[in-house]
C-alpha cells in the first residue's frame, strides 16, 4: 500500500474565509472516493488550531500501488478538482509519499 500525504497553506479568494475555502477543497477531493481505480481511501482534514506553524488543510490518501498513485495524479477527475479548487488558492504545499 502507498500513502500520499499533502499539506497546504491557502490564501482564500476574496470574500471567503480560509475555512470556507478549505471545506471546498475537502468536499471536492473527498468526492473522488470510489471514482478512481486504485484509490483506496482519501480524506481531507482542516486545521482548527491556527497556530503559526500550522498548515490549513491536509490530505491523507491510500493507494493500492505506486502505479495507482501515478494514475491518480494524471486522472481527469483529480486534475479538475486540483485546477479548480486547490491550485488557485495554494500558497505553500508539502508532500510525503511512502509505503506502509
Amino acid at each position: 500500500m502507498v500513502k500520499h500525504i499533502v499539506m497546504w497553506r491557502i490564501q482564500p479568494p476574496s470574500g471567503e474565509t480560509k475555512e470556507e475555502a478549505a471545506f471546498k477543497i475537502k468536499n471536492n477531493l473527498e468526492q473522488l472516493n470510489g471514482k478512481i481505480e486504485g484509490l483506496i481511501h482519501l480524506e481531507v482534514g482542516i486545521d482548527f488550531k491556527h497556530a503559526e506553524k500550522s498548515f490549513d488543510a491536509v490530505l491523507y490518501s491510500e493507494f493500492e500501488s505506486e502505479y495507482a498513485l501515478e494514475h491518480y495524479h494524471h486522472h481527469p477527475l483529480h486534475n479538475a478538482v486540483a485546477n479548480k479548487f486547490v491550485r488557485p488558492i495554494t500558497i505553500s504545499r508539502n508532500v510525503v509519499d511512502y509505503k506502509g
